[in-house]
């Protein structure tokens, strides 16, 4: 008899039941191998090549017929009868789906497997197979409601149901999936709904803003309270004198304040306008008031409006939080008043003071205003960060950059059974075929046992095999745990790829081949077939129409979008787009943020300050991503010199932040000492 079974508990025999037998890629019925597949199949050792799965996949999913022998052996065979019986989920017999479960339990590739499959059965009131697959512990909110569904149709909406579709209700102030109306409405009807609960609903989704799901909560309320819910709805979508007539309650004062505070995020004056005739009909606390007052000031000074000062300074420092403290400090910037400046950074709580942005701008501002004593130590308090404010202030020191490389030794026969992991291997097949939300699955099951040098050695492995990304989203914090140390690991968190054709493209282009390495690693983390939302592509997340322009100024040859996913390619237009941008805004800085914002907000910004030193418009660019996001390619590129320029050994150099900021590349480099572990940014 033809059996095998390899090290991911997948057996074959010819001799199985049918419902036992692996599905085909065209049809959802048992897999029959031929003498001759089982054959290939005892002799199979190795994974199929990687072009050969992507082929296998991709015809499945057209609804070909795959020959299935050659990945009889193969790690990802779960993941291509996946795609077979996802084709038919709607059709597929129950003993089927039921024996995959059994076969894949406990690996990501039959959970996955299982949301589908409950999806499916849910789809045709199949409740019995539903219920046979259900597994506590799914989050997805719309499953969690068909199990509802299930255990009522099936004569099970006991006591325990009624106070699992309660908790559900009561869970989020948000929209739940329409799935979720059929179990509420039994909850309704059978008095598990009392005018309580759907209050709490209610008052939930007011602090959302989501009037819709006032709306709906409401339903079932007795008339008078219906029609009172339903104006408190109303208020949220237009604001209207109605609300003066509301009882004064607690819950009428909350209300009018929260659907305020939503009139100031789109139209600050009109809030402030109608804020004190409600405050005073319905006699707001100070906490009432400064919710709304917080929202018309937040949405001012978050454009420059001109009476933001104003507006902030209505606002009472018991209504402030971390945000508003630095958008205080921000606007007293974009005014040039640096006293107003460093008294907002001065009210910040310590903690936040203490972070190297805030550390570095009250050193510079106190510089300004002529306390060179008090600037030194923040000056020296941010040096010691390996960031980009910290960087900022070794400059105006004259000190070497704080930097505590941690590279600890690799133990490597613990490094290749962590290599060996089944999952983790699936994991890396999955990336290298771009089936990368199947990847993240296994990747995560992975880490779920793996303690913390275990974690850390899969990044490695990661690397190795070139997920690069690993380290950024593996390392440091993870799962809600902060590991500080590990943001010192930057051989890791700073890789390096295509070297070569960086300093090639930097050097054609008269670029810093750190600030190309830089630009890479902000856009894309050296993934190649990268792709946003926006449709940019590639290492350096160039759009097509971009990447159609410059290739042909250059006389590049572009065979359409994909080209942009060859490497080569895209770091040779990439660079050049770089230096494009350079020649137009002639500083770095400005062009990193119009790499990033496009040329249009980098104008106005500009504009709105002309003049106005590189650290301060840096800090006072209005978008959130992009005044992070030039910080962040300036500081990488500082470690990218360092990287470059020694192989990350540690005794490298690079040229000052201060310089790069400028364009000069000519200046003495700088070195780095470890003073003592320091954490970087990214």
């Amino acid at each position: 008899m033809c059996e095998k079974s390899n090290s991911y508990g997948i057996g074959y025999s010819p001799a199985m039941p049918k419902s036992r037998r692996l599905p085909p890629i065209a049809a959802p019925i048992a897999l029959l191998f031929s003498a001759a597949a089982c054959a290939f199949a005892a002799q199979a050792q190795a994974p199929a090549s990687d072009g050969a799965l992507r082929a296998a996949f991709e015809a499945s999913e057209r609804g070909q017929t795959v020959d299935m022998a050659p990945f009889a052996r193969d790690p990802l065979l779960g993941w291509l009868e996946y795609v077979s019986l996802r084709r038919n989920i709607d059709t597929l017999p129950n003993a089927q789906a039921q024996d995959f479960l059994k076969r894949y339990q406990g690996q990501a590739v039959g959970e996955a497997f299982r949301e589908l499959w409950l999806a499916g059965t849910a789809r045709r009131d199949d409740w019995p197979a539903f219920l046979a697959a259900w597994k506590p512990g799914i989050k997805d909110v719309k499953l969690r409601c068909a199990e509802l569904d299930a255990r009522q149709a099936t004569g099970r909406a006991d006591a325990q149901w009624t106070k699992d579709a309660q908790a559900l209700w009561r869970s989020s102030g948000k929209s739940l999936p329409d799935g979720c109306d059929a179990p509420f409405n039994v909850l309704a009807a059978k008095g598990g709904l009392p005018p309580a609960l759907r209050w709490e609903r209610i008052d939930k989704a007011a602090e959302e803003w989501q009037p819709a799901v006032m709306r709906a909560a409401a339903r079932g309320l007795p008339a008078e309270e219906f029609a009172l819910a339903n104006d408190y709805a109303a208020f949220f979508e237009a604001v209207n004198d109605r609300a003066l007539g509301w009882p004064k309650t607690a819950r009428s004062r909350a209300m009018a304040s929260q659907g305020l505070a939503r009139l100031a995020k789109s139209t600050p004056v009109a809030a402030e306008a109608a804020l004190p005739r409600f405050a005073q009909a319905l006699g707001f606390s100070d906490a009432e008031r400064n919710r709304v007052l917080y929202q018309i000031a937040l949405w001012t000074v978050a454009s420059y409006e001109p009476d933001a000062a104003r507006r902030l300074n209505a606002v009472p420092e018991a209504a402030y939080d971390e945000r508003l403290h630095e958008w205080r400090a921000r606007e007293a910037m974009t005014r040039s008043d640096w006293r107003a400046a460093l008294a907002a950074i001065n009210k910040m709580g310590e903690k936040q003071r203490g972070d190297s942005r805030w550390s570095y701008f009250a050193a510079r501002l106190s510089e300004l205003a002529g306390d060179k004593a008090a600037a030194a130590p923040l000056y020296r308090a941010a040096a010691a960060k390996s960031d980009f404010h910290g960087f900022l202030a070794a400059d105006r020191l004259g000190l070497p950059y704080a930097l505590c490389p941690w590279d600890p030794p690799v133990n490597a026969a613990a490094k290749a059974a962590v290599a060996r992991d089944p999952a983790l291997v699936r994991a890396l097949a999955l990336n290298r075929i771009d089936r990368t939300s199947w990847a993240l699955r296994e990747w995560d099951d992975a880490l779920s046992r793996f303690d913390d040098t275990q974690r850390r050695l899969a990044v490695e492995v990661a690397q190795d095999d070139g997920w690069f990304d690993r380290a950024v989203f593996g390392l440091v914090n993870v799962g809600g745990k902060n590991y500080p140390d590990e943001s010192r690991l930057y051989r890791l968190r700073f890789p390096l790829h295509h070297g070569d054709t960086i300093r090639r493209e930097a050097a054609k282009n008269a670029l810093d081949p750190a600030w190309v390495a830089a630009e890479i690693r902000a856009e894309s983390v050296f993934n190649p077939r990268a792709r946003s939302g926006a449709n940019a592509m590639g290492l350096m997340q160039i759009v097509p129409g971009t990447g159609a322009g410059v290739a042909k100024r250059l006389g590049i040859p572009y065979a359409g979008a994909n080209s942009l996913y060859d490497s080569d390619t895209n770091i040779t237009i990439g660079s050049a787009y770089l230096r494009q941008m350079l020649d137009k805004y002639g500083q770095p800085y400005f062009a990193i943020a119009a790499y990033n914002a496009g040329p249009t907000p980098v104008a106005r910004w500009q504009s709105q300050r002309p003049g106005m030193d590189a650290d301060f418009w840096i800090e006072t660019v209005t978008y959130k991503e992009t005044r992070e996001y030039v910080a962040r390619v300036l500081a990488f590129s500082v470690l990218y010199d360092w990287r470059m320029s020694a192989a990350g050994k540690g005794d490298g150099d690079a040229l000052p932040l201060s310089q790069r900021l400028r364009g000069d590349t000519r200046g003495p480099r700088k070195k780095f000492v470890c003073a003592a572990p320091t954490a970087s940014g990214g």
